[in-house]
């Protein structure tokens, strides 16, 4: 693995930025969008902000603001679908009030007008994928109830205020279907399946893997042969880092991008050479180093070249607050596993 760049993409003074997402447009132009513009890590000032590359990384635009509801909005997730529209999601709160929710936006011309939010039922946090049939699948949690905790006074003893359900969209990000919930066991209900992120194989089969907030973080996978109508039980991998996202890559690897909020601190990725069945994190490959556990999110897109763009939110310097932060740089070819190089 060969570093080709490590550098602040925005940094907005004494304000607190945090958990990015990555796309190449069609137009060739790399946005990226995240929740900036904050007064801390959970604050109901937070906006849906988005920076834009026109040059492949090289130079990044100032910040512009795509929505800001008047409470929390967070975590923004970004694809483009195969019929070019852009689609930016987020998740509001948790202070109530009409915006108190899930959402997704819509633009047609890369990123600079875009459509009235539309609701959905679930958010996670780099948003749905797109499957080769031209469905749209968001994962991610769902209230049992219509409060976030405290509310879920009606719950059963041990049982988790959220499930994990599936929603497909069929008209290009418009509108949003209930598809399925996870079979996540009774039991394991306390434990945090938490910010899935989805991948469709080459083979056409599904995986979704899963942040675990609880324990030793190792991450839980799944799997659907059917679309994401019914998934197989969740099994727990042997990668600790959180949360995870997914990208097919050009010679037919799978990417993982994840953090680590305990020493030592940073982003990471590992690569999968059977369709993710296996990883190997005895060569991972680590892309920043960190002093501070507020960080990651890590998010990655790869361009024309191969080389690869990875996305996350960190602190720059001692005593400010994040800041949304990139890697570029590239793999080795298929084969053995590489070292890092400055």
């Amino acid at each position: 693995m060969r570093i080709l760049d490590n550098r602040v993409l925005c940094k907005q003074p004494d304000r607190y930025m945090g958990w990015p997402s990555i796309a190449l447009v069609p137009n060739g132009d790399l946005l990226v969008v995240f929740s900036g513009d904050r007064d801390a890590h959970v604050s109901n000032d937070g906006k849906v902000q988005m920076i834009r590359s026109r040059d492949n990384g090289r130079t990044w635009s100032a910040a512009e603001t795509v929505f800001d509801t008047d409470i929390d909005d967070r975590d923004s997730g970004i694809i483009v679908t195969a019929r070019g529209a852009v689609l930016v999601s987020w998740f509001t709160g948790p202070y109530g009030g009409r915006w108190q929710g899930h959402w997704v936006i819509r633009s047609i011309d890369n990123g600079h007008t875009w459509e009235s939010p539309v609701r959905t039922a679930v958010s996670t946090p780099h948003g749905p994928i797109q499957l080769k049939d031209g469905r749209l699948l968001f994962a991610g949690q769902r209230p049992h109830c219509s409060h976030v905790p405290p509310g879920c006074d009606n719950l059963a003893a041990g049982e988790s205020p959220y499930e994990v359900s599936v929603v497909e969209s069929r008209d290009d990000g418009r509108t949003w279907h209930p598809l399925a919930v996870f079979p996540i066991p009774p039991h394991e209900r306390m434990l945090s399946f938490d910010e899935p992120h989805l991948l469709e194989r080459d083979d056409g089969i599904l995986i979704a893997m899963f942040r675990d907030c609880n324990g030793a973080h190792y991450m839980r996978r799944s799997e659907s042969t059917d679309g994401g109508l019914t998934w197989l039980p969740i099994v727990t991998t042997s990668i600790r880092g959180l949360p995870p996202h997914l990208l097919n890559l050009s010679d037919s690897r799978i990417l993982l991008t994840y953090a680590r909020r305990w020493a030592p601190y940073g982003v990471y990725a590992c690569v999968s050479d059977d369709n993710g069945t296996t990883w190997d994190p005895a060569h991972e490959y680590r892309l920043s180093v960190a002093t501070e556990d507020d960080l990651g999110y890590p998010a990655s897109v790869q361009l024309a070249d191969d080389s690869i763009w990875t996305v996350y939110y960190q602190v720059d310097q001692p005593g400010e607050k994040p800041c949304i932060m990139g890697t570029h740089w590239r793999l080795d070819a298929a084969g053995p596993y590489g070292t890092a190089s400055a």
